[in-house]
């Protein structure tokens, strides 16, 4: 029987053997609530001191302290989990995924919903956001949640977790090529906005100009007006020295009492000056004012400076399928070129000359990961010693 005369309710519409069925009924769902609430909880607030006088004098009180019960409630965790399952799942997109949604019962069963429901179940933004809220630990714990109810149910051994396999490939980051105009420009920029930061008044921001230069400079290289273009060039540097000496008269009067923005603004300077005396054949050259951290080479190149990317790690078993971990190495050391860096933690490789290829069995993988299924040292031992 259903509890809405008009409609019925979804388990009457589908079939209950289909695998998402059957996953919405054995994942444990209140388990992944309890773990990803606390990054929803509304935070405690320290408010804000307020000074009032009255009959009897001056007073003081505190507005906005305490925790908030303002704002929009939030969607279901388990809604917004289940469509982060199912956009990796099935390699969609943010829009697709909720549009697809709002057509498939199955997956509105599979999201804990009771009756159908025709609408999106949220704006397609909201998926990256709940993504970015929960951060690495709750990926992590959804992860895992999907690897213990695949041993619950036998749809994977324990022991296929005993050998794993560590494929990895280079991501290139979203950095922009680094030429002197644009370098320049950005240093200018973030110069200004630190002295702002900091309390610094500034007779000349060059705004205008930088921008105006930084125009013509990318149309100059784009038409090889090269003669013009040195002379552009020539002229963002002398701004950008400009900005820098005025900022060294005005540090001793900077009204901030924050350590933080002063530390930020002595670090700018010096990387600015770096930038604005470099050359095009110095050797140990700045290639960004904020420089993003790298723990690969995008081209296999370690000598290229200018390729930087990160190397993600996605381990799995040997005989099945399945995606134990995500992880991105903090800097690779192995006996391939085409990585650099450091590495902490301990892992085994071995390389087959024959495709020129590097695998890779990491143990951190398989002891943070396999918590229902303890391994001892000596299993370990000899999965990599075959």
């Amino acid at each position: 029987m259903t509890d809405d005369f008009f409609r019925a309710r979804l388990e009457q519409m589908i079939d209950l053997k289909h695998p998402l069925a059957v996953l919405a009924n054995r994942l444990p769902w209140t388990q992944l609530e309890a773990a990803l609430a606390p990054a929803f909880a509304h935070k405690r607030r320290d408010g804000t001191p307020i000074e009032d006088f009255d009959l009897f004098g001056p007073t003081l009180s505190i507005a906005g302290a305490g925790v908030s019960a303002a704002g929009r409630p939030r969607l279901s965790i388990r809604l917004m989990a289940s469509l982060l399952y199912l956009k990796h799942a099935f390699n969609l997109s943010d829009e697709e995924l909720v549009e697809r949604w709002a057509e498939n019962v199955v997956w509105q069963y599979f999201s804990g919903q009771a009756y159908y429901e025709p609408r999106l179940p949220c704006d397609a933004t909201q998926v990256g956001r709940f993504r970015t809220a929960i951060g690495e630990a709750g990926v992590e714990e959804l992860l895992k949640a999907t690897i213990d109810t695949a041993v619950a149910t036998q749809a994977v051994r324990p022991a296929e977790f005993e050998r794993i396999i560590v494929d990895s490939t280079v991501q290139e980051k979203a950095i922009a090529h680094p030429v002197d105009s644009r370098l320049l420009e950005i240093a200018r920029a973030k110069l200004v906005q630190a002295a702002k930061f900091a309390g610094i008044g500034l007779k000349q921001t060059f705004v205008k100009e930088g921008r105006e230069l930084r125009r013509k400079a990318g149309g100059y290289a784009h038409a090889k007006q090269f003669k013009r273009l040195r002379r552009t060039v020539k002229r963002q540097r002398t701004i950008l020295g400009i900005v820098l000496r005025e900022i060294h008269r005005k540090l001793a009067t900077a009204t901030t009492e924050s350590p933080a923005a002063l530390a930020r603004l002595t670090t700018l300077l010096e990387r600015a000056e770096r930038i604005r005396t470099q050359q095009p054949k110095d050797k140990n050259k700045l290639y960004a004012c904020m420089p993003r951290k790298s723990s690969a080479s995008a081209k296999g190149k370690p000598a290229s400076p200018t390729s930087s990317a990160s190397r993600p790690a996605l381990p799995s078993p040997t005989r099945a399928g399945w995606s134990s971990a995500r992880e991105p190495f903090r800097g690779i050391r192995t006996t391939d070129t085409s990585s650099t860096g450091n590495w902490s933690r301990p892992r085994f490789c071995w390389r087959t000359r024959a495709r020129r290829r590097s695998r890779s069995l990491s143990i951190w993988a398989i002891v943070a990961l396999m918590k229902t299924t303890p391994m001892s040292r000596s299993s370990i031992e000899a999965s990599t010693s075959r």
